[in-house]
């Protein structure tokens, strides 16, 4: 797979004694934030439902001097969120950050055509999924006393609509709301709940012969890297950003803005 850009790596952010745990780390966006927190001096849990995640903890943890755990998670049932957050602790001694980037996309449907099945489907992973880990990992901050950063991956489609995927759409409209309620129920215990808007991301589930179409839906003419989203998602978790709270951070290549 040929970058759309050269892969920068510059930027350091200091996680240093922080445990992260990752939904949908095995793969994707979550795997390259897994990869940039551990480099960024931070301990790993990566929770997801497929079991090529343990094989990506190893050798991410035989890359970095920092420690990388797998979970197998189902994000939409409860016990498996708790118990991925019990690992981080117990593995860690405590919880600081959670990337809830666990996700699917879904048939592509208008509302017309929508089934119950895809919709209820999409949205127990995308919408419910990342609200368990959020309540989660919360419970475990307030536990511990000592505040804590999460992100969560929503879309630019949760900014604004994609009329030919209602389900994914309105799960990721929903997931930026959900990031400005908890970001501010908590702000003054100092939680803080941001969420990214990716656009259109490099990776192999984009097929080579669509990557065309999407460069021109947006305005650099180009899709994102999964390093790009990365950072930024490593920098909300760092103490750089401690007075960002509520935010839903759109890079898209500027697809948003017109």
């Amino acid at each position: 797979m040929e970058r759309e850009v050269e892969k920068l790596q510059a930027a350091y952010f200091d996680l240093r004694g922080k445990t992260a745990l990752i939904t949908g780390g095995a793969s994707g966006l979550g795997k390259a934030t897994a990869d940039r927190m551990l480099r960024s001096n931070a301990n790993v849990v990566i929770a997801d439902f497929s079991d090529a995640g343990q094989k990506v903890a190893d050798e991410l943890d035989s890359k970095y001097s920092m420690s990388c755990k797998f979970i197998k998670t189902n994000v939409t049932k409860e016990e498996d969120i708790a118990a991925a957050v019990k690992l981080a602790v117990d593995s860690f001694g405590s919880l600081d950050i959670l990337v809830a980037s666990a996700g699917i996309g879904g048939d592509n449907n208008a509302i017309a055509d929508e089934t119950l099945a895809n919709w209820e489907k999409v949205n127990a992973v995308d919408y419910t999924g990342v609200m368990l880990a959020d309540k989660h990992a919360i419970n475990q901050f307030l536990k511990q006393g000592t505040g804590g950063a999460i992100v969560n991956l929503a879309s630019m489609f949760g900014l604004v609509a994609v009329p030919s995927n209602i389900a994914y759409s309105a799960a990721k409209g929903g997931v930026v709301n959900l990031t400005k309620a908890a970001g501010t129920a908590y702000a003054d215990k100092g939680i803080r709940v941001n969420c990214v808007c990716p656009g259109v991301i490099n990776t192999p589930l984009v097929p080579e012969e669509a990557k065309q179409a999407y460069r021109d839906l947006h305005p650099m003419h180009r899709i994102g890297e999964d390093f790009e989203i990365a950072s930024i998602i490593t920098f909300l978790c760092c103490e750089n950003a401690r007075f960002i709270t509520g935010a839903a951070i759109p890079v898209d290549g500027g697809y948003t803005s017109v």
